[in-house]
């Protein structure tokens, strides 16, 4: 069962840190599980409240095995889980709330345990109003972005789909890099979000539109 309320969820949570993955509230990630350490971190999940927070490294092209990492995490829930001949695990984390990394915690397994703070993001756990995003504003700069990627698209799909949920997709689907997708995630609210994403999506666009202008 989905916690309803910050008072349900856990002082300490495992941390998964990937550059250029990102996971918001309400929203939906799959991933491939094949790391021993982190094989590990699903089998304690399972045995404990079934959540796992996903991280960005600060530095994406940092070696080390234990890369420093934001502040700002997510908590996705387990709500697909497959595991494979080869014993890999295919999972489905369904975005929850996020959360500051008070600290983190001794290695378990070898995976990464943070004390979480959720205080800060207790609104996540209400799904956010789409009337608050100004569709008249981000679906022209939508179609921009896509025309100069030359992304093909189901635009009828697009302008059915809850602005939140349209949100959450481009969030985490366009190419923005690590830092973008970090302001991304940590905009206080859905409006503030989808400002910022007018903003990365009109700034794409622009870049490349110059691209081209230059090679002409």
């Amino acid at each position: 069962m989905r916690p309803s309320s910050i008072a349900q969820l856990p002082e300490a949570i495992p941390i998964f840190p990937l550059a250029g993955v990102l996971l918001l509230p309400f929203a939906r990630l799959p991933l491939n599980i094949f790391e021993p350490r982190y094989l590990a971190m699903v089998r304690h999940a399972l045995a404990t409240d079934w959540l796992i927070g996903m991280v960005q490294p600060r530095d994406a092209k940092d070696p080390a095995s234990d890369p420093d990492v934001y502040q700002v995490a997510c908590a996705g829930r387990l709500t697909k889980l497959e595991e494979t001949e080869d014993g890999r695990y295919l999972i489905m984390l369904t975005g929850l709330c996020r959360f500051d990394i008070e600290a983190e915690l001794p290695l378990r397994s070898g995976f990464r345990r943070a004390r979480a703070t959720w205080s800060r993001f207790a609104d996540d756990m209400r799904r956010p109003d789409p009337d608050t995003v100004s569709r008249e504003r981000l679906l022209p700069v939508l179609r921009e972005y896509f025309a100069g990627h030359k992304i093909p698209v189901d635009w009828k799909n697009i302008e059915q789909l809850p602005s939140d949920q349209l949100l959450n997709t481009l969030a985490m689907q366009c190419p923005f890099d690590p830092r973008e997708k970090q302001a991304l995630l940590e905009s206080p609210g859905l409006p503030e979000r989808a400002e910022l994403m007018i903003s990365l999506l009109a700034m794409a666009a622009l870049d490349r539109s110059s691209d081209a202008d230059v090679s002409h």
